[in-house]
């Protein structure tokens, strides 16, 4: 029999890759990466340092170059591959990331009056132009509806659809009155290639809706028209226009039209899975199940866990979001992360500079892996572009304490990447007071695949072995595998996963020396982490520096 092959389409935040996947063993056959043409680095920016936006044009063309790209790589490495052996697609995408789109589902930014309009584009994961409506939204809620909240973490983030929308309304009211209607990327990319953009035919994904657009069934559906209307009378008529219902990945959101066959090489009729974000997704292509953390780090960190439907599972503070199939079918998926971890890395080395141009990763790597715990004398917040869990915070920034005139870049480094693991640690912790055990730590993404020095630190300060997914595509894979479950290649995503997954052997098991050095550290970072990022905190940060040194001279001895 013919092999049966699915593909794996992942939009990152700088660009579209395309994965090929066989469906019977999760062999990876061919791929492709097409960076985004508009922008910085894909990223439209503007004089606010907040506001980060992309064309929707780099979508489509995006969609076409790299799976036609990945076919040709996969039939270059496979000579017998065949395009007509595809027989399911399944999409990921950045999130929460909303389009403005016209009466036919088309976005604004294909209009000539909006083409270079930066609010008719797609409002990127990390634009945070809406902090002060995600605080009204959070306000409001508090006092009418404090279910909505309780479902993502008691705090409403302005990296969410709704303050992205309102702040839309409010800077840009010409482009919110020429919009029908929003729709995330995650659902507005299968819909495209399926013909289904129109809003009476879109199917929006569970995994958006609810994570990031406080969409529950409990309370049929988004947010009602009354409690957006508080908000903005707009708000309220907008309401009407959204869809009534969200669908899991594990439903199909339409068949691959024939013009999309043409512009790519595939069979058209393929079905077309439901949307999801990458991380989600990222989570299945890992192998995640309950008791599993699976950590996605890239330019953020992305921590995915799954509870069974029925168990007894409280709500989370700081978490963002607990919703049922987002992640798994028949599972509660619960999402927490950090707003930036690869990019603080990628700040100091390319931003930054402080070597010169000349500097790189494996420089700096060597440098900090010479470095014992403590050594430095430094600690830092991980908070450059705000925090998501478990403050839900993107006013706050990041912090470097104990630097004197003979601290290096190296030091500074390590310095940033412990940083990024008391945030981990953080987050781990809050899943474990709240009863959910996390029996054992999935990464996956480009950091934990090149950098084991951050593989290390990250074991040394939880305490707990660091296993690496095998895949360094899991998000593609994981949208694979949705696509793998739609075409009937297997029958439910726990055998999908099952053919598909694995881990690599080598694992990064935590120095007791070092972990007892970092419990140190640790505390001190919490001790900066509540006292600049909470209300209520009470105490004297005047021990903070002095304890730094000693712990430094006494690791320097």
């Amino acid at each position: 029999m013919s092999a049966k092959y699915v593909i794996g389409l992942d939009y990152g935040t700088n660009s579209v890759r395309t994965l090929i996947v066989n469906a019977a063993n999760g062999r990876e056959i061919g791929t492709a990466v097409w960076e985004y043409e508009h922008g910085t680095s894909g990223v439209i920016l503007g004089r606010d340092p907040h506001l980060a936006r992309q064309h929707p044009a780099d979508y489509v063309k995006g969609a076409e170059e790299s799976i036609r790209a990945a076919l040709s790589h996969a039939h270059d490495r496979v000579p017998s591959f065949r395009p007509d052996q595809v027989v399911g697609i399944g999409v990921d995408t950045t999130g929460s990331t909303p389009i403005p789109v016209d009466a036919q589902g088309r976005p604004l930014a294909f209009q000539k009056p909006f083409a270079n309009h930066p609010a008719a584009m797609a409002w990127l994961w990390k634009d945070h132009t809406g902090v002060e409506e995600a605080a009204e939204i959070t306000s409001l809620a508090k006092r009418v509806r404090p279910q909505y909240l309780a479902k993502c973490g008691g705090t409403y983030s302005s990296e969410w659809f709704f303050s992205k929308i309102l702040h839309c309304l409010r800077t840009s009211p010409a482009v919110f009155k020429a919009a029908y209607t929003w729709v995330e990327l995650a659902d507005w990319v299968p819909a495209m290639l399926t013909g289904t953009e129109a809003p009476a035919q879109i199917k929006v994904g569970i995994c958006a809706a609810g994570h990031k657009a406080m969409f529950n069934e409990d309370w049929g559906g988004y947010p009602d028209a009354q409690f957006l209307g508080k908000l903005d009378p707009q708000l309220a008529e907008l309401r009407s226009r959204l869809c009534s219902q969200a669908y899991a990945v594990d439903q199909t959101a339409g068949r691959l039209t024939d013009s999309w066959a043409r512009r790519t090489g595939l069979p058209a009729g393929i079905p077309v899975a439901v949307g999801a974000f990458d991380a989600h997704l990222g989570g299945v292509g890992s192998g995640i199940a309950p008791g599993t953390l699976v950590k996605i780090i890239g330019t953020s960190t992305c921590d995915m866990m799954v509870v069974p439907v029925g168990q007894r599972l409280a709500d989370i503070p700081g978490l963002c979001g607990i919703v049922k199939g987002s992640i798994l079918p028949g599972y509660y998926g619960l999402e927490a992360g950090q707003s930036a971890v690869g990019d603080i890395f990628n700040w100091w080395v390319n931003y930054i500079q402080p070597m010169g141009s000349k500097v790189s990763y494996q420089t700096l790597d060597e440098a900090a892996r010479k470095l014992q715990p403590g050594e430095s004398g430094l600690v830092a917040l991980d908070w450059n572009n705000g925090n998501r869990t478990i403050l839900v915070d993107q006013r706050l920034t990041g912090m470097l304490v104990g630097q004197t005139l003979y601290t290096t870049p190296s030091e500074i480094y390590r310095a940033l990447i412990e940083a990024t693991a008391y945030g981990a640690l953080t987050i781990i912790n809050r899943f474990e007071e709240y009863g959910v055990k996390v029996k054992q730590i999935v990464n996956c993404g480009g950091i934990a695949d090149k950098s084991p020095i951050t593989m290390q630190i990250y074991a040394d300060v939880t305490g707990r072995p660091m296993k690496i997914s095998q895949s360094a595509q899991t998000c593609a894979l994981g949208a694979a595998i949705a696509g793998a479950v739609v075409a009937g290649a297997h029958k439910n995503f726990a055998a999908a996963q099952k053919a598909m997954t694995s881990l690599k052997p080598k694992v990064y098991t935590p120095n007791s020396k070092a972990h007892a050095t970092y419990k140190q550290l640790y505390l001190i970072y919490r001790k900066l982490h509540d006292a600049f990022g909470t209300k209520g905190w009470q105490g004297n940060l005047h021990d903070v520096m002095k304890q730094l040194i000693d712990i430094r001279n006494r690791v320097r001895q």
